[in-house]
């Protein structure tokens, strides 16, 4: 069902992209600087494209603007992280070797026992 679901949203953000698509596709110019400001430095770098491309590209630069930020801005907790992992390794490996350098039975009788317990 939840396929079915995820099909029909993919359906809809499709057509929903491709009229946005043809409504715009106007060629506009697309400047890097202002044409005062590009006089005054003597470059005029101008080039024409359509408006949907100019929309999704500035939609798809944000994304990832956004998503290179929140990495950066979380590096902080997955180097905690790690840290806490490798902590929580070595600790686990010195229990492993505290249980087994005590749990040597001193007796038959205990041993027993013990075998008892665990099954």
């Amino acid at each position: 069902m939840l396929r079915y679901l995820r099909y029909a949203l993919i359906a809809a953000l499709t057509l929903f992209l491709l009229t946005v698509a043809l409504a715009n596709r106007a060629v506009v110019p697309v400047r890097f600087l202002p044409e005062d400001v590009a006089a005054l430095f003597g470059v005029n770098w101008q080039m024409e494209m359509p408006l949907f491309l100019v929309i999704f590209g500035g939609v798809v630069a944000g994304v990832v603007i956004g998503f290179t930020w929140e990495w950066l801005r979380e590096h902080k907790h997955r180097k905690t992280a790690s840290q806490r992992s490798r902590e929580v390794k070595r600790l686990e490996q010195e229990l492993a070797v505290m249980k087994d350098s005590t749990s040597v039975p001193m007796d038959d009788v205990l041993a027993l026992v013990d075998k008892r317990k665990a099954g």
